[in-house]
């Protein structure tokens, strides 16, 4: 060490031992509730004039008032453990004081975002929607997929895009996945044991594993199935007379593993996984996973892959939540090369699980009853999770065939190009479902006709009392003579949620839906026939605006 260091090494110590003293100059992380996180873990950034390579732990450690668990050098951050004892806010407020600590939040735990069913082998209606039944027999719609088919007459992928899968792993030894998973050909024919392309990674050839983020480990071989599932559609290999086929048949996979074997993982391994993935040089970095609450660092960490030109495809989340109003992460992370996706069925509706956002999610992709690769065989899972990888692989397939574009031109690209769906005009950014071909072929695709707001309409006045009364019943019919189908158009649509409802009937008697809480400036779902009877219901615990019905469309 010299004299310089030296000294710094002195002032270091010298400023951290006012902790408590001193007057608070870094952020605490805002938080309404509080996250699942590692009991008496905490991740601390270290402002930048304090390089974190330059002090030894125990100076680190003596300084904090804590164990260190870990540092990644390349972000200044430093992941330490204090007693459990000790209230979270508590320590954070402590930590924060000291004037060398620019932010410090909770080692939040993140979860895999699928909901499993039972295993069954069943059609990638994703890739191609001709309307057969799903592996549990629902009948689709034909169309409502990604557009494959079409995409792979211009573009079939390349090995020189590299797609880093963020998850629990890949099974590398997988006959449909082998052809495609990365490898470091420096720790390949290097010595074992030693970290020859000095990525801080020993024998890394396909991939690291963070789920020990202490101590990580050059192998990524997937003991859950998730990460292996997600690799399957994004780049199973293809025109090879067997197996599945990913949205990519040739493209490179590397695995950054930070999930284990339950599907769990903390944010200090998250990081770590993302940055090495940026390290590494990824083009695309799938993300089919989150929890835990706002953390800065894991801000900086996707941040960094933004500079490094990578597309961040990340799942919007399995709680039916509206994004826009109640955050998910790492979905809705106001960087630009967050790409956030919903979940859809093969009808096209957005998947009961899925959470939405029309501001804060942008495109909707195949995620129910999925077929794709895991450590137990091919198996049918649903989640958000399973509509990231079709995005992801998209991307990558963009990549592939425009080698010069930008990160931030892919997701916009993306976006622009999302085919209409009339289920996902208010819930998501592009109102449409991600496709290939028109995303490579760079066109518009034509509104979607099945839209009601495309059919011919006439004024109808049908409204509640402003407020409603308690335990109204209103019932109305509307007919449309000679009609095959109607929709009823709500300019405003406000009553107590779950509580106080609005049923549709078709002529037969047959509910097609049912509506509560808020739905201004929306259709009903398409209703048979030229009839439909409304029926409104309150009960006595609370009232709203209720409804004025203004139209009503027809074909």
């Amino acid at each position: 060490m010299n004299r310089f260091q030296g000294r710094a090494v002195a002032t270091m110590a010298a400023i951290f031992a006012f902790v408590g003293v001193t007057q608070a100059n870094a952020k605490i992380a805002k938080m309404t509730k509080e996250p699942e996180a590692v009991p008496g873990e905490y991740v601390v950034k270290i402002k930048p004039q304090y390089n974190i390579q330059n002090y030894s732990i125990n100076t680190i450690a003596n300084s904090l008032g804590a164990y260190v668990k870990n540092t990644i050098s390349d972000l200044n951050l430093v992941v330490i453990k204090r007693p459990v004892f000790e209230t979270r806010q508590s320590v954070m407020q402590q930590l924060a004081q000291n004037p060398s600590v620019q932010y410090v939040e909770p080692n939040y735990i993140y979860h895999i975002n699928k909901t499993p069913n039972d295993p069954m082998l069943g059609q990638l209606w994703g890739m191609s929607n001709t309307g057969a039944a799903d592996s549990e027999g629902h009948v689709g719609t034909a169309g409502v997929d990604i557009g494959a088919l079409q995409a792979w007459d211009i573009e079939t992928g390349s090995d020189k895009v590299l797609v880093a899968v963020v998850d629990t792993g890949i099974d590398y030894n997988s006959p449909d996945l082998q052809a495609n998973v990365w490898t470091n050909e420096a720790e390949l024919n290097g010595k074992a044991g030693v970290d020859d392309d000095n990525n801080g990674i020993i024998d890394d050839i396909h991939g690291a594993n963070f789920v020990d983020a202490a101590h990580p480990t050059g192998d990524p071989m997937d003991d859950h199935g998730h990460g292996s599932h997600c690799s399957g559609t994004i780049g199973a290999n293809g025109n090879d007379g067997k197996g599945l086929v990913g949205v990519n048949w040739k493209t490179r996979i590397l695995a950054a593993k930070f999930l284990d074997a339950n599907g769990s993982g903390t944010l200090d391994g998250a990081v770590q996984a993302i940055n090495y993935a940026t390290k590494m040089g990824a083009r695309v970095l799938s993300n089919s996973w989150g929890g835990g609450g706002y953390s800065q660092a894991l801000f900086d960490a996707i941040q960094k892959s933004n500079e490094a030109n990578a597309v961040f495809v990340a799942a919007a989340g399995n709680e039916s939540n509206d994004n826009d109003s109640n955050p998910t992460y790492p979905a809705s992370y106001d960087v630009p090369n967050v790409l956030a996706v919903a979940a859809i069925d093969n009808k096209g509706q957005l998947a009961s699980f899925s959470s939405y956002g029309k501001k804060k999610v942008h495109v909707g992709a195949p995620g129910v009853n999925i077929v794709s690769i895991t450590k137990d065989g091919y198996q049918s899972w649903s989640g958000t999770s399973m509509a990231t990888p079709h995005v992801s692989g998209i991307a990558a397939l963009v990549a592939s065939h425009f080698p010069d574009m930008k990160n931030l031109d892919i997701k916009a690209r993306i976006i622009a190009t999302a085919k209409p769906d009339r289920y996902l005009k208010k819930k998501v950014l592009s109102g449409g479902i991600a496709n290939a071909y028109t995303a490579l072929a760079n066109i518009i695709p034509a509104p979607d006709m099945n839209d009601p707001v495309h059919w011919s309409s006439k004024d109808i006045s049908i409204s509640t009392a402003h407020p409603y009364v308690d335990k109204t019943k209103l019932e109305q019919t509307v007919n449309v003579p000679g009609a095959k189908e109607i929709s009823i158009y709500f300019a405003k649509f406000s009553t107590e949620q779950i509580y106080d409802t609005v049923e549709i009937f078709d002529g037969t008697g047959k509910l097609i839906q049912k509506l509560t809480g808020n739905n201004d400036d929306s259709f009903s779902d398409p209703i048979p026939g030229d009839t439909a009877k409304i029926v409104f219901t309150s009960d006595d615990s609370a009232t709203d605006y209720g409804f004025d019905i203004t139209k009503v469309a027809y074909r």
